[in-house]
This record gives C-alpha cells, sequence and structure tokens, in this order.
C-alpha cells in the first residue's frame, strides 16, 4: 500500500493498526547530531494519549515508546531514527458483532471497495490511533525547528457554537480542553458532557501557529508551503477543512482591505504591517506569523443506533460500542503541531539545499 509516506528531505513513514501489535514511524533524514531523549518524544505523546480526561477516549494505554534505531549517546546519528509504541489495551472484540456492517462515518466501505479487504478492528490502518508516530516524529521535528528559532502552538479555538473570545497561551494547558480562554473552556467541558450523556459527539476549530520561520520557506509551483501544509493537514483523520490567515473571510474582502502593506521592521528585516495572507504569499513564507485553522468533524463512532448496510448491502441498524472520543479536539492540538512541524522542517532542509 502506498501513501505511508510524507516529505521529501525530512521524510516519515508510519506503520501499524489500532488493534494490531504496535504502532509507531521511521524518521529519515534527519540530520546528525540533534540532541534527542526518549523523554522529548514521550512528552508529545503523553499531550495525544487516550484517556487522560473525561473528553477523550478512556481506552487506557501508556503509549510508552522506544526509540530503536538512529540515536547513539543523547545525539541523532543520521541514520534513520525508528520509534516503536506497543499497543496494551486493544480490545478487537468489541468490534466483533459489527465487523459486517459499514459504520457510518467511518472508512469501512471505502476501504473494502478500494483493497477488497480490510482490518475491521477498530479501523485498523484508518484508526487516529496511527497518528502515534506522526506526533513521534513531530516531536524531532520540533526539536529541529528549535535550533532555527521557529515554535509551534496550537490550540481548541472552537467547540460548535463556542468559540474562544481571548488566547492567553498560557492557558492551552491548563485545562482538557486545550482551549486559550478559561471561562469558555469550562463551558465546553459542558458541552461535551452533555453529548456523551446522549450517546453523541462534537466537532469543532483548533488553531495552529508558526512563529519565527523565516521568509523564503516553500518550492513553487506544486510543493508550495501552504500545499504542503495543506496536504498533512487533511490527512489527519476527522479534518474537512483548513484555511490560512482570513482564509474563507477573504470571500468578503476587497484587495484594498486584504493586501498587507509591506513595511521595514525595528529590526531591520522586510515584513508587512498586518498578516490577512497568513504567512504565506505565492505559496513561500514571508517571515511573518505562519496562522491556520484546521475544521474537525464530530467522532463518527457514536453509541446512538444508526442505519447502515452489510457488506452485501442488505440494510441494518448499527450500534458502536468501545471506547471513544466524544470529540477530538484536545487531542487534535499535539497531532496539528506535529504535522507543522514535519512540514516545516522539511522545506527547512530543503531551503539550505536551494541556494549557496
Amino acid at each position: 500500500m502506498a501513501g505511508n509516506s510524507f516529505g521529501q528531505v525530512f521524510r516519515l513513514t508510519t506503520w501499524g493498526e489500532s488493534h494490531g501489535v504496535a504502532v509507531g514511524c521511521t524518521l529519515d533524514g534527519c540530520p546528525a547530531g540533534l540532541a534527542l531523549s526518549v523523554d522529548d518524544v514521550q512528552r508529545e505523546l503523553d499531550r495525544r494519549r487516550v484517556g487522560q480526561s473525561k473528553v477523550s477516549s478512556q481506552r487506557q494505554e501508556l503509549d510508552r515508546v522506544e526509540i530503536l534505531s538512529g540515536l547513539f549517546e543523547g545525539r541523532t546519528t543520521g541514520t534513520p531514527l525508528s520509534m516503536l509504541v506497543r499497543n496494551t489495551d486493544a480490545k478487537p472484540g468489541h468490534y466483533e458483532d459489527i465487523k459486517q456492517l459499514y459504520r457510518p462515518g467511518h472508512a469501512d466501505y471505502s476501504w473494502d471497495v478500494k483493497y477488497g479487504f480490510r482490518d475491521w478492528r477498530g479501523g485498523g490502518r484508518s484508526s487516529a490511533r496511527e497518528t502515534i508516530g506522526r506526533v513521534a516524529g513531530g516531536a524531532v521535528a520540533k526539536l529541529l525547528l528549535a535550533t532555527a528559532g521557529i515554535t509551534i502552538v496550537a490550540y481548541t479555538l472552537q467547540l460548535g457554537g463556542l468559540r474562544a473570545q481571548q488566547i492567553d497561551e498560557q492557558e492551552i494547558e491548563r485545562n482538557i480542553m486545550r482551549c486559550p480562554d478559561a471561562a469558555v473552556a469550562e463551558l465546553m467541558v459542558a458541552q461535551v458532557d452533555q453529548a456523551r450523556r446522549e450517546r453523541d459527539s462534537l466537532g469543532g476549530i483548533v488553531e495552529v501557529r508558526a512563529r519565527g520561520v523565516p521568509p523564503g520557506l516553500g518550492e513553487p509551483v506544486f510543493d508550495k508551503l501552504q500545499a504542503d501544509i495543506g496536504k498533512a493537514m487533511f490527512s489527519i483523520p476527522a479534518i474537512k477543512g483548513v484555511e490560512f490567515g482570513e482564509g474563507f473571510g477573504v470571500a468578503h474582502a476587497r484587495g484594498s482591505q486584504h493586501n498587507d502593506p509591506f513595511v521595514r521592521h525595528a529590526d531591520g528585516s522586510i515584513g508587512t504591517s498586518t498578516n490577512h495572507h497568513g504567512g504565506i504569499l505565492g505559496g513561500i513564507s514571508t517571515g511573518e506569523e505562519i496562522i491556520l485553522r484546521l475544521a474537525a468533524k464530530p467522532p463518527a463512532s457514536i453509541a446512538q443506533p444508526q442505519s447502515t448496510v452489510n457488506q452485501a448491502g442488505d440494510p441494518a441498524t448499527i450500534t458502536v460500542h468501545g471506547r471513544h472520543d466524544p470529540t477530538v479536539l484536545p487531542r487534535l492540538v499535539p497531532i496539528a503541531e506535529a504535522m507543522l512541524a514535519l512540514v516545516l522542517a522539511d522545506h527547512l532542509l530543503r531551503q539550505r539545499m536551494d541556494r549557496v
């Protein structure tokens, strides 16, 4: 099966299934000499981990990472980094009774049509558990970016109709919704509780920002920076929309309103006085903050009876049991950061090859 690798110079391949023995990744192209420890990767995986709060799946996985290769005496060797996380709380029996039924909102039917066969244990490869490999690789990418002064932050901007009214980044990791507005975070938790009681789920928006990105990253024409970021974000399960800067708001603006005037900053660098463009013009970074937002659908696994068909096309009713997220947003935050880090790390290394 193709499509399991991402990036050109800084290249990540993920592997494993939701209820298989393990999941993990191989990261190739990381320069030698980068300081790296298991704790650096574990810290990010702990943020993504299931069972960490009442607004996430209650599957209990420690997600302890093992670095198998590419690391010696606390530094990367320049050879492929291979990382593994074992599945310790897999319960495929939860899916035995519905393995012949197509779950609404899931990839069951489309995978059957494509391959003529699928892993029905929690979606197998199409499960969000695959994102463990992305977050592990993204942890390394973040360390590489930090050497160039680049930082990334993401947070839950909106849940349903509730939207953060202020952005206090110190608040993000203080609440279980990872929302930068403490008051709105409390309302979000209450809304998730209500949806769970009603055996339903909720969608929302995560905002991601990258700072310190130098101007010049991105490859015209088909490897534009926003094109690669868009591909990265759309590859995350549950993502249905991605917008940069003003996003779809540009449809209501005039050029005189949307254009960002160029200025000379206090440090002597050239930039823009506003940032409607979200840090990318012509597919190349401008040096301004990169800003994007991801629209995530409500998790498809809900405990309400739903209409469907079986593999023969016969009408049926399905009720999905097991342990599932009532919203993906808090765990989407570290995944989104990881995917943006992977893209920026790849383009940073590519830019170093583009000119003397």
